[in-house]
């Protein structure tokens, strides 16, 4: 069963309006998702669920972009680079590609360097220097999510997809250095999409 826990409210944003972009930190474990307000929450599932897995994550995107919409992006980690990771996450990556095509939700890929450059500017940041760049950025806390060893994060690194989304829009949540904001002309957006100006 599709468990979500630790959610974590949106911080407020500016009186403009903004454009309603999503975060996804695909994983068949622990899937982070940041929704348009800026809540984030993650998707649980157990291995002994076995391929039952990609549906109960798949069901929850289904609803997520129901309940969310119109979402105009979803920006996603990109997928690892060695196999044996790159296959089983690939198979989460296919159903979510798939939910998002048939919301006509355009999607961005950003490689973990990339997104780590952005909020860091370290592109070998760790889970624990992640979320503290999104407390100093927004004041926003990830509580139950990192590990004492610093392993998880899935709900901060969707965050920080969302941030990305926004400021690739023109609608930047917060001031960051320009330096960082560069960075993110790595990862790979869709074309046509008319974005604000900034």
């Amino acid at each position: 069963m599709t468990t979500l826990f630790d959610a974590v409210p949106a911080a407020t944003t500016a009186a403009r309006p903004q454009p309603r972009i999503i975060g996804l930190d695909l994983s068949l474990t622990s899937t982070g998702v940041a929704l348009p307000d800026g809540t984030t929450y993650r998707i649980k599932t157990r291995s002994a669920d076995a391929d039952h897995r990609l549906i109960m994550i798949r069901d929850n995107l289904r609803r997520a972009l129901a309940t969310h919409g119109p979402v105009r992006l979803a920006v996603i980690e990109d997928l690892p680079t060695h196999a044996k990771g790159a296959g089983i996450t690939g198979m989460v990556h296919g159903i979510a590609r798939c939910e998002l095509a048939d919301a006509g939700v355009p999607y961005a890929y950003v490689v973990p360097a990339t997104l780590k450059s952005y909020a860091c500017d370290n592109g070998s940041a760790d889970k624990r220097e992640m979320a503290a760049a999104a407390y100093l950025a927004a004041g926003i806390e990830f509580p139950g999510d990192l590990t004492p060893a610093g392993k998880g994060g899935d709900m901060c690194d969707a965050w920080w997809l969302r941030a990305a989304g926004h400021d690739w829009w023109g609608a930047p949540l917060f001031d960051l250095p320009a330096g960082q904001r560069t960075r993110l002309t790595k990862a790979k957006w869709p074309v046509g999409i008319t974005r604000l100006t900034r």
